[in-house]
């Protein structure tokens, strides 16, 4: 079977790098017509360099640009809704491993910034048309942190992670109803941008090795490996997959 997304409109947060760029050139050498944004413009723009994919610079955290982002997307396709929605942008926004009691608010709000309320921001934009249309597709990047403990030992990553699963769980039931499916992908731990450099470098040799050890494939994972689950879901092979979160981790 030959998986195309011809005539598609597909919104990939969070691509200017790793898993969201793999993602978006994945949609946009199947055919689609992907629409991707960062807060990093360089990054951003190495994503988009030679392909067919139209980038902006938008603040996810600021629930109004994250909405204006999305309408302009529907108004530049003139009025049709988004078919592919994919909420990658996350991460641990600098934060470094503390005990909870040494974390200020401000650090713990950053984190549930860009993972929870990015995705809902974008998430609630998308919907409206998306209802109107009678399908559509929403695809989260959790993670393993959202269903066990995170390997950050990050307590707002790990919290904010399992925010995500639930609020794929909730809209999957919400919008079932108008044909629209809501999943998610959790990946295991991917060397995809420059915060997993940095916790790849602190485990040292042998905590490298152990970690690799607990997998099944005995190999970390690729950026691509995650866009393979995306695209699943977003495919017609995923049409009557709906509330579900796949772990792409290799098996643990």
């Amino acid at each position: 079977m030959h998986i195309r997304f011809d005539n598609k409109i597909v919104a990939v947060t969070g691509a200017g790098h790793g898993l969201g760029r793999a993602i978006a050139h994945s949609f946009a050498n199947l055919g689609a017509q992907v629409y991707a944004c960062d807060l990093l413009e360089g990054p951003l723009a190495e994503t988009t360099a030679g392909t067919t994919i139209r980038g902006s610079r938008v603040d996810l955290t600021d629930r109004k640009q994250a909405a204006a982002w999305v309408h302009s997307i529907e108004q530049h396709c003139q009025g049709r809704a988004i078919d592919v929605l994919v909420n990658n942008a996350g991460g641990v926004a600098g934060q470094v491993v503390r005990p909870l009691d040494e974390v200020p608010d401000e650090d713990w709000d950053k984190v549930f910034a860009v993972n929870v309320n990015a995705a809902m921001a974008v998430s609630r934009a998308a919907m409206t048309a998306m209802k109107r249309a009678g399908r559509g597709r929403i695809i989260n990047i959790s993670s393993g942190a959202g269903l066990q403990a995170s390997l950050t030992g990050i307590q707002a990553y790990c919290a904010a992670k399992h925010a995500v699963v639930g609020l794929t769980r909730q809209l999957a039931h919400e919008l079932g109803p108008y044909g629209i499916t809501c999943n998610s992908v959790a990946p295991g731990f991917i060397r995809s941008n420059p915060s997993t450099e940095k916790q790849w470098e602190s485990y040292g040799d042998d905590g490298q090795a152990a970690l690799v050890s607990r997998i099944a494939l005995k190999r970390l994972g690729t950026s691509q490996d995650i866009a393979n689950g995306v695209l699943f879901f977003a495919s017609e092979l995923g049409a009557f997959v709906n509330g579900q979160v796949i772990q792409v981790d290799g098996g643990r």
